[in-house]
């Protein structure tokens, strides 16, 4: 998934008496090898470990981004271009990656993205709304501020132009294949929007639109996300019929009305992202129909599906103890112990969480896999005590 996230990163020159020259001398060097590098990046190997002879103690990785924040051979980075403001509450933040950003990502995946405030790292994922293209050297990303949400609610409102954020590449099974199905049905609401927009802008640019069915609630009009876009679309689009459900007005989609709002929907393959009640529903909707190989569910919070033993756990550098049951992830009880826990995105995608297991047994709570062993990074966010272990941190 690209770069593990938390390296440290350099808050200003640290350059010190007599490598000045060293950073000019690589400047040329480096503006050379960037030019190069997208075309040939393996290459920029041998030249960095040469550099780095020369500019002992630092490495060339440091003086590069003075040079360039962007250029950085240690993580993955981006620069916030602009913050594009939809509704209210939600905003389109445009990004600039650098090096080792691969366009190749399919519409539908997400990224994972990390903002510094106060000195600290805050992990997130959000899904791409920018379908990629060959030629493009700009991503996108969509994000409703939540009450709770501590960095979706600082991208739409507090970020700046010019902020520099970690970045990890694209994931997820969220996709569509290739050819697309010939009959299709969306199902959306919210923000749950933002993975199937980027599939519409694929098929809208391509002219590939097959026979589509839009459903997507919102709790009043003003808070639909792309509404114009989509109506633009159903009118450039024989075969892309929206339906619009305001939840105010409406209440919330109950799938036994799906005969009325789509009468084939059997027929079709299912797309469905939103809250989890959402979510849920249509997968016991589906299941009872015997459907279910034709419904694709996308959550944007970890769905834990295993629960595990428990456990005396202890946190061997903080030197503290504690039982737990099988239902409490190991980064929550640490939390709870007083614990400076790492973490990022708390779901298993970053991996900010990870930490050694020096001996143990821990299971990941999404599928029920047992790790066990000595000298075992593990991911503390998804994973609970599956018998006492030893966590070094």
């Amino acid at each position: 998934m690209g770069a593990v996230p938390g390296f440290s990163t350099i808050s200003g020159p640290r350059l010190v008496a007599g490598t000045a020259s060293a950073a000019a001398a690589l400047a040329g060097v480096a503006v050379t090898a960037g030019r190069r590098a997208r075309r040939t990046a393996p290459a920029g190997k041998p030249l960095m470990g040469t550099a780095a002879r020369f500019t002992t103690p630092l490495l060339p990785d440091d003086y590069l981004q003075l040079i360039n924040p962007l250029w950085s051979a240690r993580e993955l980075r981006g620069r916030i271009e602009e913050v594009i403001p939809e509704t209210d509450d939600a905003a389109t933040v445009i990004i600039r990656p650098g090096w080792g950003w691969s366009y190749t990502y399919q519409p539908g995946q997400y990224v994972g993205i990390a903002l510094s405030v106060d000195g600290r790292w805050h992990w997130r994922s959000y899904s791409l709304t920018s379908p990629p293209k060959r030629v493009q050297k700009h991503i996108s990303i969509t994000v409703k501020a939540m009450p709770e949400g501590f960095l979706s609610a600082h991208l739409v409102r507090g970020v700046e132009p010019g902020t520099i954020v970690r970045l990890a590449l694209p994931q997820g099974e969220f996709v569509l294949p290739n050819p697309p199905p010939r009959k299709m049905l969306f199902i959306t609401a919210g923000s749950g929007l933002t993975p199937v927009i980027a599939m519409l802008r694929m098929l809208d640019r391509r002219e590939t639109m097959p026979d589509v069915v839009m459903v997507h609630s919102a709790k009043d009009e003003s808070s639909i996300l792309f509404r114009d876009e989509l109506h633009r679309m159903e009118k450039a689009h024989e075969d892309f019929h929206l339906v619009e459900r305001v939840t105010s007005r409406d209440g919330r989609l109950n799938f036994g009305d799906l005969d009325t709002v789509c009468p084939d929907w059997r027929d079709r393959q299912v797309y469905a992202c939103g809250p989890e009640k959402l979510l849920s529903d249509a997968e016991s909707h589906w299941k009872r129909a015997g459907l279910s190989g034709a419904l694709h569910l996308e959550h944007f919070t970890a769905v834990f599906k295993a629960g595990a033993e428990g456990g005396h756990v202890r946190y061997s550098v903080s030197d503290k103890e504690v039982d737990i049951d099988g239902a409490t992830t190991l980064l929550e009880a640490g939390e709870k112990q007083g614990i400076q826990m790492p973490f990022g995105c708390r779901m298993g995608i970053c991996h900010s969480c990870t930490v050694r297991m020096v001996s143990g047994s821990v299971r990941d709570l999404r599928n029920g896999k047992e790790t066990s062993g000595e000298n075992t990074n593990i991911q503390t966010c998804v994973t609970a005590a599956a018998g006492d272990c030893v966590l070094e941190v």
